[in-house]
């Protein structure tokens, strides 16, 4: 597809399929059909949730009601089988497309997830790929309990929505076989196993508003938490949107707000062994805010140049917000690290270089009176307006401007088996954009969502999406 399908022309298609597939549920309206690529496996298996049957669409020549269906890839066939009045198994070519849908509001199981809408199966080289079509509400009110702990303030719940919405119809039709992942690198989608009340509540009480800035749907890109300052977008990525500016962020809830690893050298041998090991670090260019943008790594092989994005992937940090320095045995051993993001080497807490950045809201703190009775807020007192100018965090300060030290540590210091490398850091994610933390911080401060939104995506407007339609 080299370009996209009008919008109109999107949803008039998602009606026409609801009614003409077999077995789906009819959407509502003209919601938008979205696709998200749900899972990719050699083996898979759906199944139905009690005796409401699944409508499958591929194997035989007219739609067949089973119980269950399960695929494998074999040499050049597709081995399927299917547990319906009789148990079968049948070989497909590798080219079929399987459909399998539900009229059941349980859902679609497959393997330990439910799913709403319909799914759409393919063989894609040896990987079975899984595409589920699904409204956008129920798309969302997943989203938003993937991304979000489910007893936020209601306020932050229906920022993240509008957000979400928004990135989502974004990149409606900008891959050919779907328009979204289910993880982290476009959203977190759980299926109907992260739905709640509350994140119901907060998709259906933003219904079809999205971010545009001139008429336009935005980039809307959200992370965890910044550590103090929001990133402007160039300095992440290729171009600098008019929208993602640098601002204050609140997100000093955040368990993620400062956090310390230590390496050893057998680590950093690992991490870096394109150069043979770490001899040197140097910090060679900075963001305006401070992030990590290029170091020069040293070792007994030679030097290379990376970004803070690549030294944050080999060493497993949570963003690029970030400082080091070489410290000795008996510093390292008073830095007490958490025993869930280390290990313990000469009884000294090390981090483990493959552990992998933590779900922003595990350790959040549960807040009860989420749930206001007003579904956007607007007969609310507004708080007063968000200060234009404002104090860097003292811990920002304390990071970003550090002693020349800091900023890279002696040649050969690492042939010194009791030497170590500490690394400080603010924040979780690519620090563009929204941040949750931030959201759920001003949320607790009687914020309503459209100040949220307001706050992180500079000159937007929080429009339903009908008004931006004809701009694609």
């Amino acid at each position: 597809m080299n370009r996209r399908l009008p919008l109109l022309l999107f949803f008039a298609l998602g009606g026409l399929f609801s009614t003409t597939f077999v077995g789906q549920e009819a959407i509502a309206g003209q919601e938008p059909l979205i696709r998200v690529l749900v899972r990719e496996s050699t083996n898979l298996r759906f199944r139905s949730d009690g005796d409401t049957p699944l409508f499958v669409k591929g194997v035989f020549s007219k739609g067949e009601k089973l119980s269950s269906i399960s695929l494998s890839r074999r040499s050049g066939y597709i081995e399927v089988r299917v547990r319906g009045d009789k148990r079968k198994v049948i070989r497909l070519n590798k080219d079929s497309v399987l459909w399998i849908s539900s009229n059941d509001s349980r859902g679609i199981w497959l393997e330990n997830r439910r799913y709403r809408g319909a799914l759409r199966v393919r063989l894609i080289g040896k990987l079975f790929q899984v595409v589920n079509h699904v409204g956008i509400e129920n798309y969302l009110a997943s989203v938003v309990g993937g991304e979000m702990p489910k007893t936020w303030p209601i306020a932050a719940l229906r920022a993240q929505a509008v957000a979400a919405r928004t990135y989502a119809l974004k990149r409606y039709g900008k891959r050919g076989n779907f328009d979204v992942k289910s993880n982290q690198s476009s959203q977190v989608y759980l299926g109907i196993e992260s739905e709640t009340k509350t994140t119901l509540n907060a998709a259906k009480s933003t219904n079809s508003l999205v971010l545009a800035h001139k008429g336009k749907l935005i980039n809307a890109v959200f992370h965890s938490s910044s550590g103090g300052s929001t990133e402007p977008s160039g300095y992440v990525w290729k171009n600098q949107l008019p929208y993602l500016l640098s601002v204050k962020d609140y997100d000093q809830h955040s368990p993620n707000r400062k956090w310390e690893v230590l390496f050893d050298r057998k680590q950093l041998k690992k991490a870096f062994s394109d150069v043979g090991g770490l001899d040197r670090l140097d910090l060679i260019n900075h963001s305006p805010t401070g992030r990590v943008r290029i170091v020069k790594a040293s070792g007994p092989r030679g030097s290379i140049s990376i970004t803070g994005e690549e030294l944050r992937r080999r060493l497993g940090l949570k963003s690029t917000l970030f400082r080091f320095e070489m410290i000795d045995l008996k510093t390292a051993k008073s830095i007490n690290l958490t025993k869930k993001d280390s290990k313990q080497v000469n009884n000294i807490p090390i981090n483990n270089v493959s552990t992998q950045v933590d779900q922003f809201y595990l350790q959040s703190t549960a807040d009860k009176n989420y749930l206001d009775k007003n579904s956007l807020s607007q007969n609310l007192p507004l708080p007063p307006p968000l200060p234009e100018i404002y104090p860097v965090p003292p811990d920002f300060i304390e990071l970003v401007t550090p002693p020349p030290p800091l900023n890279s540590f002696r040649k050969n210091s690492l042939n010194d088996k009791n030497s170590f490398l500490y690394v400080r850091g603010l924040g979780a994610g690519h620090g563009v954009g929204m941040s949750q933390w931030g959201a759920y911080g001003l949320a607790k401060k009687g914020f309503d969502f459209r100040q949220i939104l307001n706050h992180y995506y500079t000159d937007v407007d929080i429009i339903p999406f009908s008004r931006v339609l004809e701009k694609y």
